[in-house]
Order: C-alpha cells, then sequence, then structure tokens
C-alpha cells in the first residue's frame, strides 16, 4: 500500500444517488466511499472510473485517496424511511457501489458498508445488489444472508489466471481467495453472482469449469461493452499498449470474449451467462 495514501472523513449530502445510463435498471446507487485502495496510484490500469468526474473529488491521482462518507449510516436510515412513507421501498433497487468498491480496506475499521446492510435488514428494498472484488464480504454474510432474495453478492473475478491478475493488477485479491470466497457466499444460500468484468486475458474451457460450481448466474463484460463510451475510454487508458507489452497481444479487441462465452454456454448453460449492460441490470 502506497504511503502517501490518505483516507479522508466527509459528510454527504445524500447516500441514495438516482442512477441512469449503464445502471439504468436500478433505481439508486449507494457509494460508502469515494476513490480506491486497490492498486497503487492511478488504481487498476483498465479503471475508466478515474477518467470521470468522480476521480477529482480530492487532490492527487486515483488511487491515492479514499474518501469515507461518514454520516452515510444516518442519511440512509431517514431515505430509506422516506422511501418506506411514500411508498416506494418495496420497488426501490439499489447498486452498492458503482463507483468504488464497498469493501475498501478501511471498511474493516469504518464499517459503512456494514452499516448500510444492517438499514436495508431494517427497511429492505426490492434488491439490493452488492458489487465487490474483496473477501472482506464474508464478514456480512449474517446480514446478507438476512436479506434473503432481495439480496444479490456480485463478486468480480476477471480471470481464473493467476499469473494475468498478477500482472494488470497484483495488489487485487487473488484469484483463488476470490473463488473461496464465492463458495462460502453460495454455501451460506446467498444468490453469487460472478462479473468477469473486464475480461482479462483466461483459458476458457477452465474458467468456465471453476465458474460452473461457485456462481448462480456469470456476467462477461469488456473493454467495448462496459467503459460507457463503446472502448474510447480504454483506449485512451492505452490499454491496447499494455497488453502488447505484456504479452497478451490479441485480447484487445472486440471479439475476444467469444471462446469465453462459448464455454461458458456449453458448462453454465444459456440462462445462467448474461453479458455486459443487460447482465448488469438483470435485477
Amino acid at each position: 500500500m502506497p504511503r502517501s495514501r490518505r483516507y479522508l472523513l466527509r459528510d454527504a449530502t445524500r447516500a441514495l444517488t438516482p442512477t441512469g445510463g449503464f445502471l439504468k435498471g436500478f433505481g439508486f446507487t449507494l457509494n460508502p466511499y469515494v476513490g480506491c485502495a486497490f492498486g497503487e496510484h492511478g488504481g487498476c490500469p483498465y479503471c475508466y472510473v478515474r477518467m470521470l468526474p468522480v476521480a477529482r473529488a480530492e487532490n492527487g491521482p486515483w488511487g491515492s485517496w479514499v474518501i469515507a462518507k461518514r454520516n452515510l449510516p444516518t442519511l440512509l436510515a431517514r431515505e430509506l424511511a422516506e422511501l418506506e412513507a411514500t411508498g416506494r421501498l418495496d420497488a426501490a433497487t439499489i447498486f452498492m457501489s458503482s463507483a468504488t468498491d464497498p469493501y475498501q480496506g478501511i471498511e474493516r475499521r469504518l464499517g459503512l458498508t456494514r452499516a448500510a446492510l444492517e438499514a436495508f435488514v431494517t427497511a429492505p428494498p426490492r434488491r439490493i445488489l452488492v458489487q465487490t472484488r474483496s473477501p472482506i464480504v464474508e464478514r456480512d454474510i449474517d446480514l446478507i444472508h438476512a436479506l434473503g432474495d432481495r439480496a444479490i453478492v456480485s463478486l468480480t473475478i476477471e480471470t481464473d489466471d493467476d499469473s494475468v491478475r498478477r500482472m494488470l493488477t497484483p495488489t487485487s485479491p487473488s484469484v483463488a481467495r476470490r473463488i473461496l470466497t464465492a463458495r462460502r457466499l453460495r454455501a451460506a444460500g446467498i444468490f453469487t453472482q460472478i462479473a468477469i468484468a473486464p475480461m482479462l486475458p483466461n483459458r476458457a474451457e477452465r474458467f468456465a469449469d471453476l465458474l460452473d460450481s461457485i456462481a448462480d448466474r456469470v456476467i462477461v463484460d469488456t473493454y467495448f461493452d462496459g467503459d460507457g463510451a463503446n472502448g474510447r475510454r480504454s483506449r485512451a487508458l492505452e490499454i491496447g499498449a499494455l497488453y502488447e507489452r505484456s504479452g497478451f497481444e490479441g485480447w484487445f479487441r472486440p471479439g475476444a470474449e467469444n471462446d469465453l462465452m462459448r464455454a461458458l454456454h456449453a458448462r453454465l448453460g444459456v440462462g445462467r451467462v448474461l453479458f455486459s449492460r443487460e447482465g448488469f441490470n438483470a435485477i
């Protein structure tokens, strides 16, 4: 972890943000944190969030700071009460989180994400989707289980090959550790979605075999379908050049996902395999 990374506590003006665009199938997003502690300065090389306005919420490059919304539990309880009072809570759908992983390392100490889940148990919406790549989510299995079929955990596993993970995202949790997390979530009766987002170089048939036993469903996303700009943001981040330097020529192109999609369909069946925007919005 870089010594210069800063953690800041700030008050937010709201907890739930009305959404649209890529996540138009959800009514709200919820981000307990802003910024990212995964990866070195700049975060993961393919993260297009660092090109969005949210990346300018604090001085310094994306990946060098994390803002914690310290008043989030109070705000969320108030907003859920308002939704309930107006009869909209039973239809509310919430994506946590859209721009920043809700299980940053500092979550172990601050517990903002756990506090949000406690609020949802008290006032449950129609659907809460927890998107993360962190095994810290295991700490909250009790609360997620309590939400029953209202909850989905979507765990990011971009590749089956840990040598690829070490080369491209060396400070993110290992593939094996995330697979173990998925097993524990599913064993607890929690609907477990694996997000291959973005898809990194992989061994298609082996990846499909691994996912069959740990996923209720799988979503595949690519640089060209998932960066919100038909690949322009990913090109601006020079992902193609990074792949060439890393020996992954041929992987940064539209259609690179075809072999994996075929393997997943053959192993898991078409119904358990979704794609990009439509997949993430399948609440």
